[in-house]
């Protein structure tokens, strides 16, 4: 079995209140459940109105499909315009 795990931290662009933030945050989330089959959810920095951290994580048997998923769900969030990710850590187990 082969985890993946990622803790990506955003600046989030436009945002003038937490909940500008939230609405953003959980936009995001709410897509990426959607399309991915991943676990996500936002980790840390909820008071802070420009920035959060949201985390994610998957299981395969297969290390290059843990990869290629881990990839796919940052090139996602990376393409959305309204945030930035501005630190990334990527953990496989």
């Amino acid at each position: 079995m082969i985890i993946g795990a990622c803790e990506l931290k955003l600046l989030i662009y436009g945002s003038n209140s937490l909940k500008d933030k939230r609405q953003v945050i959980k936009s995001i989330l709410d897509r990426i459940r959607h399309r991915f089959n991943v676990a996500i959810a936002e980790l840390d920095l909820n008071s802070s109105w420009q920035t959060a951290v949201i985390g994610f994580a998957c299981i395969s048997n297969d290390s290059n499909h843990v990869n290629q998923m881990l990839a796919n769900v940052v090139k996602f969030i990376d393409e959305d315009t309204r945030v930035e990710i501005i630190e990334k850590k990527i953990e496989i187990l």
